[in-house]
């Protein structure tokens, strides 16, 4: 049915009421973000220390049309200025000062050491006002901001982070970073492919409303690891394990201890601030009249949902809503470019988005409008694919339902990991896009039963039945598959003389045509996005920001045992032999390693930094992958009965991988699990696939 998708702003529930302190000893911080929310315009900038925020030398005027190039040297300029003057202070300099020596001085305490003064020159930085830009986001925030609050309200998260985006966005859909987070609320791809579908057909985090309850879900899972909320909420910049890292190191959970003296090597100036700016952007949004005058803020926005039960071309369903193209992308931004020039179909089960004033038909009416031919039960196969930055190939090879092996067979490649961002690869090749009714299907080289099953919609066990096939590896090109159960008197179709062997797996010969490259191009094209300047961006790297796991290198040179990790891989990281490993923690041959559980490692060949860099690789690389092509979509919490197993509840019940698992309860130890203990499984369901035919998949680590 359709759904209006705009709704009224909801209160703050009564269990989140004061959810977010203000760290008396932090207010100098708070009030430097909002004179950069609230007074500074984008023509300015505040040069200051980057511990003491309260310490702003000058405030500087960025001239018109100045390049970010530009604005880099600017920065350089003054801030070798002020460097020059803080050596000479720091060296020891008290008389015959100058005016502006005298000035720099009096912003420091009377007591101030030349330590501090030698120390605060090398703490200059440069930053940009956002006021205009804060404003003109207050003003877009009108469209969303209702839908929003109620997401959060629904994942009983508090509804005062709807201001959030002022931070991340400035609530600019269009806005994406120069590290690769995207839309209102700057989902990284990693991160965001966990809650929506990104892929080179569609990109949720583009979308205002999609992405907003990935963000409510994301913010309800970093609380519930977390428990306080300006922990959870610097955790949306820095990560959930960092977060962790940082109470083990400091031993508490309070703000103030965390941000002066938490010294983590990841933990700098962004995460810091994150959650301080948050609060500078919140009030100055509460106070909106006093820095901006009366806000006039856009309409909400009321779009009408109508989900497509096939795939179906992007023109055929505008013409069926009765409105032209170019409104049709307006409202449906997540929607990549390959769908508006014609290679891909709008996907099937995609919630499309109308405006609702045009719509006078049903749902069933608008449907039943589209030609026959144009409904597709497949999307239109993928021959090639250009890589993007972050990708790797065991990433490429789920999306497009193949091995990493076959995808360097195709490609001549000598090593898994030497690929680069805008290398274009040659795909297995997916058969054809069959339209919704054909009754048949002609077997093509490199299709497999399993692949047609997938691309009709009905199962391996459907398609062997109807076409009395044994062994579902036995079928050969030019065979004719029913496709629906055919008459009674029918029988499955052979060619004459076709020789039957195993299911091919061969590409079809065909070359890199223009129109090919094309596609690939267009998938990357980003002409309609708009890059911010971000106040605040943690560059970090981590196998992802929802990722709780510690995988650095401790104490004693000893890690915490995660999922999916054996021996094997310490061995091939630290370049010893496992049985260095066994020897070095008194591990007999029958004895494995225990998730959860302290190894000590030999870091006589790498760094602890080498390590814990190939660790994170791996951890990020498999989940990736995995997230191609499942999102969770909700969790349930489990209290264990006298003689359940926890491996048997993740396996055969709940069918989520046991590494997915750890996440949602980091702090488990599964060989201390005892009945009416509370375990959270995530469920999670496959991308793209029909409802009937979604499926969780169980790790076997």
């Amino acid at each position: 049915m359709l759904v209006i998708s705009a709704v009224f702003s909801v209160a703050v529930s009564a269990n989140q009421a004061d959810p977010f302190p203000r760290p008396a000893g932090l207010e100098a911080d708070i009030e430097f973000w909002k004179r950069i929310f609230g007074e500074v315009d984008s023509g300015h900038a505040l040069l200051h220390d980057k511990r003491h925020l309260e310490v702003v030398y000058e405030l500087v005027e960025i001239p018109p049309n100045t390049t970010a190039r530009g604005r880099g040297r600017l920065a350089d300029q003054v801030r070798g200025r002020y460097r020059t003057i803080l050596q000479a202070l720091a060296n020891g300099k008290r008389t015959n000062l100058s005016a502006e020596e005298q000035r720099v001085l009096s912003l420091w305490p009377a007591d101030v050491s030349n330590n501090d003064l030698l120390e605060a020159s090398r703490r200059i930085r440069f930053q940009q006002g956002l006021a205009d830009r804060y404003l003109a986001g207050l003003q877009r925030s009108g469209r969303w901001k209702a839908y929003i609050e109620a997401q959060l309200e629904a994942h009983d998260v508090p509804v005062g982070l709807a201001a959030l985006p002022h931070v991340e966005s400035s609530f600019n859909p269009k806005a994406h970073s120069h590290v690769g987070a995207s839309g209102l609320w700057q989902f990284t791809r990693g991160t965001g492919r966990r809650f929506m579908e990104i892929d080179h057909v569609v990109d949720e985090r583009r979308d205002p409303f999609r992405s907003s309850e990935a963000a409510a879900e994301l913010l309800a899972y970093n609380f519930r690891i977390l428990q306080e909320w300006p922990l959870a909420i610097t955790a949306y910049n820095h990560g959930v394990s960092g977060m962790r890292r940082a109470v083990r190191n400091t031993g508490g959970t309070d703000f103030t201890t965390i941000n002066r003296e938490y010294k983590g090597r990841t933990f700098g100036f962004a995460s810091r601030n994150f959650y301080l700016a948050f609060l500078a952007a919140l009030e100055v949004e509460q106070e909106a009249e006093k820095y901006f005058g009366t806000v006039i803020k856009d309409d909400p926005v009321y779009d009408l949902e109508l989900e497509l039960p096939q795939y179906a071309s992007a023109e055929a369903v505008a013409q069926a809503i009765g409105i032209d193209m170019d409104t049709f992308r307006e409202h449906n931004p997540a929607l990549l470019g390959p769908v508006w020039n014609g290679t891909k179909h709008v996907p099937r089960g995609y919630r499309v988005r109308v405006p609702s004033s045009p719509v006078g038909a049903s749902e069933a009416e608008i449907l039943a409008s589209i030609p026959a031919d144009q409904w597709f039960a497949s999307q239109t196969p993928d021959m090639y694919h250009k890589i993007r930055r972050g990708e790797s190939l065991s990433v490429i090879a789920a999306r497009y339902d193949t091995s990493v092996s076959r995808l360097m067979q195709l490609n001549n490649l000598q090593s898994r990991h030497r690929i680069r961002a805008g290398q274009t690869l040659r795909l297995p090749y997916g058969g054809v896009s069959i339209p919704v009714g054909a009754d048949t299907y002609t077997v093509r080289t490199g299709d497999s039963v399993g692949k047609i099953a997938r691309n009709v919609g009905i199962t391996e066990q459907q398609l062997m039945s109807m076409n009395q096939l044994r062994n579902k590896n036995r079928i050969y090109v030019g065979q004719v598959l029913y496709l629906r159960p055919p008459a009674p008197t029918s029988a499955p179709t052979e060619s004459p003389g076709a020789k039957v062997t195993e299911a091919i797996n061969e590409p079809l010969p065909v070359q890199v045509t223009e129109s090919a490259n094309q596609e690939s191009l267009v998938a990357e094209e980003q002409t309609t996005e708009e890059v911010i300047a971000e106040p605040l961006q943690n560059k970090s790297v981590q196998a992802s920001l929802a990722d709780p796991n510690d995988y650095s290198v401790g104490l004693n040179n000893t890690i915490e045992v995660q999922a999916a990790e054996t021996l094997g891989h310490y061995a091939d990281w630290l370049r010893v032999p496992t049985q260095r490993l066994r020897e070095l923690n008194d591990l007999s041959y029958s004895r494995p390693v225990v998730v959860g559980r302290p190894i000590k490692l030999d870091l006589g060949k790498v760094s602890a930094e080498e390590f814990t860099d190939q660790r994170v690789a791996y951890h990020r690389d498999m989940q990736e992958a995995f997230f191609v092509n499942y999102r969770v979509v909700d969790t349930t919490e489990h209290r264990l009965k006298r003689g359940e197993s926890v491996w048997a509840l993740t396996h055969r019940d709940y069918k989520v991988p046991v590494w997915l698992l750890r996440q949602y309860n980091p702090d488990l130890d599964f060989g201390r699990v005892r009945p009416g203990m509370s375990i959270v499984f995530p469920r999670i369901e496959r991308v793209e696939q029909d409802a009937a035919n979604r499926q969780s998949v169980a790790d076997a680590s």
